[in-house]
């Protein structure tokens, strides 16, 4: 339980700087919505990797390498996930695109991100 705590703050973290660096590209930049979901992803996901490693599952001891590449292909879904799911709720559902963001990063975090995480990135398992 208290790795799953850990995993929900780190991903907090992770979607905060996701949307803030959406949000800066949509408002300061003017960049369309869908290119700047992607680079916040990005963002997001640079952060949730040091923070998985070192704090929730203390995999450190793990080489980086490894994890990298097997978050890397996690992390891959995640951004496809997330920019189609932002797409979808903006211009399919009609939502506006920082609604659109906090529910798609809502709904990945918890049905893909921590299982993927906890049980292959982080395990020594694999």
């Amino acid at each position: 339980m208290i790795t799953f705590l850990k995993a929900n703050i780190a991903s907090l973290a992770a979607s905060l700087s996701d949307f803030l660096m959406t949000v800066l590209l949509v408002q300061w930049c003017r960049l369309a919505v869908v290119t700047a979901a992607a680079a916040g992803t990005v963002t997001g996901g640079i952060i949730n990797f040091l923070i998985g490693r070192h704090w929730v599952f203390q995999a450190g001891d793990e080489k980086a390498v490894r994890q990298l590449w097997k978050y890397a292909l996690v992390w891959t879904g995640n951004l496809f996930l997330n920019t189609g799911g932002v797409y979808v709720f903006t211009s399919q559902a009609g939502l506006h695109y920082t609604v659109s963001k906090v529910l798609t990063s809502v709904l990945v975090a918890f049905l893909y991100n921590y299982p993927l995480q906890k049980n292959f990135v982080f395990s020594n398992n694999w």
